[in-house]
């Protein structure tokens, strides 16, 4: 028999680790909250923060009980033992889009050593690279959705901008997707080094031209978090400088 998981929680979380476990020869009991403890060693709870703790406190003894949250620590499933969590640092639209790939993606993990492992074990049956997160697990989560959910709200920002020249929503965002990912790419090894655009040419005048289109357009929260990210840009250029000097 190979390798057997069980999962509570049928959202979007849920269903794709479903799907990608079983495509990986995995086998797995998927069950609502309240349809009882899945059939398996392994134990992962997919479900809301708000419902861990009531959720955890369904599950039967004897097995190792884990937590999808990246906000929550492991003292919510207390006292359940051994006890840990395990937060894929990846976005899961559901099934009925295309699931991520998730080779190399990090998973944080974090608990009972026994927790731990069951952790890396979850993490290698989806070709993800398990790693403690040694420091506050609120900071931690807060970075996951700096990347995460801001780099989305950006785009779409970005895209409303660009439907005011005049460009469709979903073309605008279509256009913009491949810059934006390039751009997220790139910055990987050295986000100073490949910084581009006005601000790092120093090019005050097309700055100043952006600003005044945006609230031209009457996009004064637009014009807003230009300047906030004008500013964090050339905090950046300025490492850079110093960096090199």
């Amino acid at each position: 028999m190979g390798l057997r998981f069980g999962i509570v929680g049928r959202g979007r979380l849920g269903t794709s680790l479903e799907a990608l476990l079983r495509a990986g020869g995995a086998e797995v009991d998927l069950r609502g909250r309240g349809e009882g403890t899945p059939d398996a060693p392994i134990v992962l709870l997919a479900v809301p923060d708000a419902a861990i703790r009531d959720a955890a406190a369904l599950v039967a003894p004897g097995h190792v009980l884990l937590h999808a949250s990246g906000a929550s620590s492991v003292d919510v499933l207390r006292p359940y033992a051994p006890a840990g969590s395990f937060h894929p640092l990846m976005t899961f639209p559901g099934v009925q889009t295309a699931l991520p790939d998730l080779t190399g993606v990090a998973a944080a993990v974090a608990g009972d050593a026994e927790a731990v492992v069951a952790g890396r074990l979850l993490a290698s049956a989806l070709g993800m690279v398990a790693v403690e997160v040694p420091g506050e697990r609120a900071l931690y989560h807060a970075a996951a959705v700096m990347a995460g959910n801001f780099a989305t709200v950006l785009l779409a920002e970005a895209a409303s901008v660009l439907e005011r020249a005049g460009v469709d929503a979903r073309a605008a965002r279509a256009m913009l997707a491949p810059l934006a990912i390039q751009s997220l790419r790139n910055a990987i090894d050295d986000p100073a080094r490949a910084l581009t655009g006005p601000v790092a040419r120093g090019d005050e005048a097309t700055i100043q031209a952006h600003r005044d289109a945006l609230r031209r357009a009457g996009l004064e929260d637009e014009a807003v978090l230009y300047d906030q990210l004008t500013a964090h840009a050339r905090a950046l250029r300025r490492s850079q400088a110093r960096s090199a000097g």
